[in-house]
């Protein structure tokens, strides 16, 4: 029987004017990577700060561990551990020092010097906080997140601003959380992201589940294996007719032509056919599988990015 590590039921939340969350319902396995895909303002930080007992909801239950934040706060705060998008320290705190402090608040804590080697700071565990770089202390709230050994660990885009070799590195540290059996939360609109880690995937928009399945079953529910792209020098203002000529659906955004289909090999051929005809100065041509950014923009109109 599947454990449960997180459960929520029509959750709602609205700021002033704004529904932030508007009836989400969520059940995340013990033991897997659950990721909350989408754009800036599509509701994955309230939605995770709901689950960390940050913010009331207005209306919905949640379960964690099977415990709900009501009657059994200080023993949820006890087995989960949260990164949010930013973390503020004073500048001369160190991170031993930082971490030394944070696991006085716990009942249990990690060694601080195997945290440190985690997320590779042993180097920097005196330094002052305000001598890391933006990387180093990305890697520091994690660490923070983890000095309680917790079972269920959020991560809020925690990825935001690094580097491509810091991130990966993050990468590694969040597959090394699921071999040891934690359960990881990580909201994120980096579709690669999603794809390289997460094991099951919410998509977000407006405050609503889109659709919700593996990284795979989301692509594949598509039903266009490819997506052929054409790109131009200049904005282009005849992606419709195009698509009149070709028969097939063209998403277009600038510069961008992006075009599904079923079956490549013939279907490429139709496609460089009709561009010869309408004489369409494309500069480069590409052919690639479909994507989670794909799914998102065939289910809002939108790119992940957006």
């Amino acid at each position: 029987m599947t454990r449960i590590a997180v459960q929520s039921l029509d959750l709602a939340k609205r700021f002033a004017k704004v529904q932030a969350i508007n009836g989400i319902d969520l059940e995340i396995h013990c033991g897997e990577v659950f990721g909350l895909l989408g754009p800036n303002g599509a509701g994955k930080t309230t939605t995770l700060s709901m689950l960390e007992g940050l913010v009331k909801p207005d209306q919905g239950t949640i379960e964690i561990l099977g415990l709900n934040w009501r009657t059994h706060g200080n023993e949820i705060r006890a087995r989960i551990g949260a990164q949010f998008q930013s973390t503020t320290l004073d500048e001369k705190i160190t991170p031993r020092e930082a971490l030394t402090l944070s696991a006085s608040y716990y009942p249990r804590s990690c060694k601080i010097d195997e945290l440190l080697q985690l997320v590779q700071l042993e180097e920097k565990a005196n330094a002052h906080h305000s001598t890391l770089s933006g990387g180093q202390q990305q890697r520091l709230a994690l660490a923070l997140a983890l000095i309680n050994d917790p079972e269920l660990v959020f991560l809020d885009e925690p990825t935001t601003g690094l580097d491509p070799q810091a991130r990966h590195g993050l990468w590694e540290i969040v597959r090394r959380l699921k071999q040891e059996g934690r359960t990881v939360v990580i909201t994120t609109h980096n579709m690669e992201e999603a794809e390289a880690l997460c094991d099951r995937i919410a998509i977000l928009d407006h405050g609503k589940v889109l659709q919700l399945g593996t990284p795979l079953e989301l692509i594949n529910s598509l039903g266009m294996p490819s997506v052929v792209e054409l790109i131009f020098d200049t904005q282009r203002t005849d992606a419709d007719l195009f698509a009149g000529k070709l028969g097939i659906a063209v998403e277009h955004k600038g510069k961008h032509w992006a075009i599904p289909v079923i079956n490549p090999k013939v279907q490429l051929l139709h496609i460089l056919e009709c561009a010869e005809a309408m004489a369409l100065p494309f500069q480069q041509i590409h052919m690639r599988r479909a994507s989670l950014d794909d799914v998102f923009l065939q289910r809002t109109g939108r790119s992940l990015r957006d």
